[in-house]
């Protein structure tokens, strides 16, 4: 595996590569590898005959009184585990290097990243789209492996590609979890014993939901009071959202007819937890 600091170093070693007809995957990290990143990271492996992985904690998309300082960093450890899940080559750029001035263009993206996360983190997913949007056009895949666990963000990129006619196949993969549960997270390492205990109540939640959903409840808010519900019931947290939501367009539902997004947030101490399920009600007769 090679580690590329610098643009027109990454660029020269894809060119290369492609004169020899090589399919290029690429997965977009910021860092502190999980097992969520390696099943994207191995599948794109798997797919493809070179697979790119980006490390960079991207500052754009944080606000001012959250964690980018403090994000965790570990860039041996990531390293060493990329190379063992096969990645090619691992693209790790200051922000120097993608930042060389202050921006002055960005990535703009409507009310599908004003909702939910976007609500309370704003201007998160311009940077999101902003970055994703420099690494397709340094990188340019193929194809590109996204989490279901991030789906707000998955939607938002899905929707920049679209409208911006990027050249590239989106492949959103199902969340990894614990064996209890927790969706997979570099955030995990801040929470402390307790909080770790009572953070798979998000996805018991969200599970119980869906079992409603499955036996026939339609209606969105009984939905989304009986996880918060069950969530203050058996944890300290504090819920930032629960909102139930079209796929794609990610417009509130009030009745469950089709396919919904159940998405929540969640703060347990100084750390914010996200988590979602989609699921299937009972289509309109």
């Amino acid at each position: 595996m090679k580690i590329i600091r610098t643009v027109k170093a990454l660029r020269k070693e894809l060119s290369r590569r492609r004169t020899d007809g090589k399919r290029i995957g690429f997965v977009p990290t910021m860092g502190y590898f999980h097992e969520g990143h390696f099943s994207l990271m191995r599948r794109s492996v798997k797919e493809n005959d070179v697979t790119v992985v980006s490390l960079f904690v991207n500052p754009l998309q944080f606000g001012p009184r959250e964690d980018l300082a403090k994000y965790p960093r570990d860039l041996k450890r990531d390293r060493r585990m990329a190379g063992k899940a096969g990645v090619d080559l691992l693209f790790v750029p200051s922000v120097r290097e993608m930042y060389s001035s202050e921006p002055l263009a960005y990535i703009e993206v409507g009310r599908i990243g004003a909702a939910l996360c976007g609500a309370s983190r704003p201007g998160h997913f311009r940077g999101v789209a902003t970055v994703v949007a420099k690494f397709l056009n340094i990188v340019q895949p193929e194809v590109m492996y996204l989490g279901q666990k991030d789906a707000q963000q998955s939607a938002v990129i899905r929707r920049m590609v679209l409208d911006l006619n990027f050249p590239v196949r989106l492949v959103v993969a199902p969340t990894v979890r614990e064996a209890d549960g927790l969706a997979m997270s570099s955030r995990n390492v801040y929470l402390s014993p307790s909080e770790r205990r009572e953070a798979p109540a998000l996805y018991k939640a969200l599970q119980a939901a869906r079992r409603s959903v499955l036996s026939g409840e339609s209606d969105g808010k009984k939905i989304i009071s009986e996880i918060k519900k069950l969530i203050l019931e058996e944890t300290n947290a504090s819920i930032e959202y629960v909102s139930l939501v079209e796929l794609g367009c990610f417009s509130p539902v009030r009745r469950i007819e089709g396919d919904v997004l159940i998405a929540l947030a969640a703060r347990f101490g100084g750390t914010r937890l996200i988590d979602n399920v989609i699921v299937r009600g009972h289509a309109k007769r």
